[in-house]
């Protein structure tokens, strides 16, 4: 079938007379969670945020859809505006809708998608439902369906659940890093590391290298930029989203990338960063943006070398654990979409998955 035979782009308008309600925009969706749940006023709205959507239905964003703005709406959803860059999907009676946004979120799907979206002019490369819905799909039974999103979905509720140990591990370096790292002496971040720029990854193939924007991992590629620990600070787009990596990786021109000058400084340097407003610092105009001199001036408490190595020591065993962690979520999702085009195009049968029922 086309995708348009099982579903729908919904567009009501929000209407609800609500003292608070919870705005949601493309950069609160990721991978197929809502990660914004904060109140505000329901008054003098921005003008975009104006799309109510219900439980069961799928939010898609409609720029970039390589990088997985999505989520599959699990909750009720009566206090919730998004934003009209958001499609709101809605399965109809053909589909069940936690197998349709395992088809939407599919490597296959998005990958469609992502060249549909290249070949559009304009600022951000940028689908429309229409595009969406023109694309072909394999659709089984509805107890077919019904084991592949139960399986599926239990490969998902583990990398959520690794998400969350991940979560409350950072929060649990986040206490001991404010413990030991609050005395020290004045210093600027320059006189601790190096900010590099990140290189255009076009020329790179496919690979196991995580490879990073300002919204996180692109695509895998086959060469490294960097190796070892290093914290990513964005340079264009979503600034507040600084990374710790210690792994080999590459980054592209809108994140730069970070080189430690001295010794149990990285981790330190992630959290000490982090809880900066580097959005605040915005330097662009059309497109927010930081630049090296900002960051080597940004001025910082140093503790002595002795706190900076039993902080390095406290922690290090979190940040392992979160290492590992990341590795078998990126090892069950790279499982998840294996086995969906193999289950719908026949070659793994649903009754391999156990009871439908």
């Amino acid at each position: 079938m086309k995708l348009g035979e099982v579903c729908g782009s919904i567009s009501v308008t929000f209407r609800r007379q609500l003292e608070k309600v919870i705005l949601i925009n493309t950069s609160d969706v990721l991978d197929g969670k809502v990660i914004n749940h904060a109140y505000v006023p329901n008054e003098n709205l921005r003008g975009q945020f104006k799309k109510s959507f219900q439980q069961g239905d799928i939010l898609y964003s409609e720029i970039r859809p390589k990088n997985r703005r999505f989520a599959f709406v699990d909750f009720d959803a009566s206090d919730y505006v998004a934003s009209s860059k958001l499609m709101v999907i809605r399965a109809n009676e053909r589909v069940l809708p936690e197998f349709l946004f395992q088809v939407l979120k599919s490597d296959d799907i998005t990958d469609q998608l992502q060249l549909l979206a290249e070949t559009r002019s304009g600022t951000f490369p940028q689908i429309t439902f229409s595009e969406l819905a023109a694309l072909d799909v394999r659709i089984p039974s509805i107890n077919d369906q019904r084991a592949i999103a139960k399986t599926l979905g239990a490969l998902d509720d583990k990398i959520e659940n690794n998400r969350k140990i991940n979560h409350h591990l950072e929060q649990m370096a986040q206490t001991i890093f404010t413990e030991l790292c609050s005395d020290g002496e004045t210093a600027v971040l320059s006189d601790i590391l190096d900010v590099l720029y990140g290189k255009d990854h076009k020329r790179l193939g496919q690979g196991r290298i995580p490879c990073y924007g300002s919204g996180g991992i692109m695509r895998y590629v086959n060469e490294a930029l960097y190796s070892g620990e290093s914290v990513l600070i964005p340079r264009k787009g979503t600034l507040n989203n600084v990374l710790y990596i210690n792994e080999p990786f590459w980054t592209v021109d809108t994140m730069f990338y970070t080189h430690m000058t001295r010794p149990n400084v990285a981790k330190f340097v992630y959290f000490t960063v982090r809880a900066l407003d580097l959005a605040g610092m915005n330097v662009g105009s059309a497109v927010p943006s930081m630049t090296t001199a900002v960051l080597n001036a940004l001025e910082i408490v140093l503790p002595s070398d002795e706190s900076l190595a039993s902080f390095e020591e406290a922690v290090n065993p979190m940040f392992l654990q979160i290492q590992a962690n990341n590795t078998e979520s990126a090892r069950l999702s790279e499982l998840r979409d294996t086995l969906l085009p193999r289950l719908m195009s026949g070659e793994l049968s649903a009754r391999d998955l156990g009871d439908s029922k």
